[in-house]
């Protein structure tokens, strides 16, 4: 069973950045999606990017683009979320998820229902 192991989240000041790592134990797919999911209080969890391992594809939230980028370390099983230009809306629990699946034509902001794993999560704070 794989396992999500997430780090990197914090506090930042609006206009700050963060780096979100998360890395998939006991994986032995080639062929996977991960991504970054978020939920801020009292609003419903969305999806903020993915990626394919593959081919490298990605997906973003319109209100990340721009600000967010997700890459990977394939052979660490590794995923980062690179986030700048932080602002008071980017707060909340983000989580890493993974399935064993190709996601290069998915859209991350109806993808969740996909994948299979998920991480605790980690939490970000962005003030003003």
């Amino acid at each position: 069973q794989v396992r999500l192991a997430e780090s990197g989240g914090g506090s930042a000041q609006a206009g700050g950045s963060l780096r979100l790592s998360c890395v998939a134990l006991r994986s032995t797919d080639d062929n996977r999606c991960m991504g970054w999911f978020r939920q801020a209080p009292g609003k419903e969890r969305e999806g903020v990017a993915l990626i394919s391992t593959t081919g490298g594809e990605t997906s973003y939230a319109d209100s990340v683009k721009g600000r967010f980028t997700i890459s990977q370390d394939n052979a660490k099983k590794q995923v980062f979320l690179q986030m700048e230009s932080l602002n008071p809306e980017d707060t909340g629990i983000y989580t890493c998820a993974y399935v064993r699946n190709w996601c290069g034509n998915w859209d991350v902001r109806n993808s969740a229902t996909f994948f299979r794993y998920w991480g605790q999560g980690t939490q970000v704070i962005v003030s003003s």
